[in-house]
Order: structure tokens, then sequence, then C-alpha cells
């Protein structure tokens, strides 16, 4: 689990400065340098305008009464992807194009949310088999209801 952030944070810069290596040979120094310091402008531009529909769709959600956890997914896309626009390297540009344009977006908030639902199921699975969830730590099941008492209203305290 350690392992691959690990990896991708040693062999991501290799990789970028390959593609950037390459792309400078390909179509010239001063052509790779406007390249990557054009991304900025357009991903900030790109983060503004995709962020604005963004928004207007949570206010909507929550106008509408229903959960906006979908709204909320596209705007953290919304955001990696033009935070890597903004980071300079033809490998972070094309993933962030691929967060910011909303057909693909789709696709990986569907993967976002799956992957989500399903932590969440093992840790609630997890959570329901632990021992000790008992009253006073006892491995027995604890149950409010099973331990209520009902009291006359006569014998209540002000």
């Amino acid at each position: 689990m350690f392992l691959l952030p690990l990896i991708l944070f040693v062999l991501w810069p290799i990789a970028e400065v390959y593609v950037i290596v390459r792309v400078a040979e390909a179509i010239g120094i001063l052509l790779t340098i406007v390249l990557l310091i054009a991304a900025w402008p357009l991903g900030t531009w790109a983060m503004r305008s995709e962020g604005r529909v963004a928004w207007r769709r949570f206010n909507a959600a929550l106008a509408d009464g229903r959960p906006p956890g979908r709204e909320v997914v596209d705007g953290a896309l919304i955001i990696l992807g033009g935070g890597l626009l903004i980071v300079p390297g033809f490998i972070t540009d094309a993933v962030g194009l691929l967060l910011l344009f909303p057909p693909t977006r789709v696709l990986l908030r569907a993967l976002v949310i799956r992957n989500f639902q399903h932590r969440l199921v093992m840790q609630a699975g997890r959570f329901g088999r632990r021992s000790g969830t008992g009253p006073r730590g006892s491995a027995e099941p604890y149950d409010v209801d099973g331990t209520a008492r009902e009291v006359d209203p006569p014998q209540l305290q002000p």
C-alpha cells in the first residue's frame, strides 16, 4: 500500500522529464517551453469555468433537497484536473484534461464512487464484527430497545 505511492512519486517526474525531452526533440525547445507555460492559464481558465458549472449543480441539488454527492465528486475531480494542468509536464496535462472534460469525468466519477462505496461497506463490515460492541466492552451486541424501561407518568419528577 505504501510502496505504490512511493514508486509513483519517484517514477512520475522521471516519466515527465523523458516526455518533455522527447517532445523537445520532435518540435523544438522553444515550442516545448511555450506549450508547458500555456497549460497554466488554460488550467486556471478550465478549472474556473467547469468549477462554476459544478457549483451551480451543487446548489441546485441542495435546493432540490437531494444529496449532492455526485456534484461534490465532480468538484473534486475538477480541482484535481485544473491543478494537474497548472503543474508543468505533458503527462500531468493529459491527465488533467481527462479530469476536466465532462464525458471522461463521468467515467472517472463512477469509478471513484464505486471505490468509495466498496471501502465504506468494507469498513462497516469490519466495525460490525468487532468484539466489545456491547455495554462496557462486552462481546454481546448492545440493544438500546432491550434495555429501555417505561416509567408511569405520575412517577416522573419535574
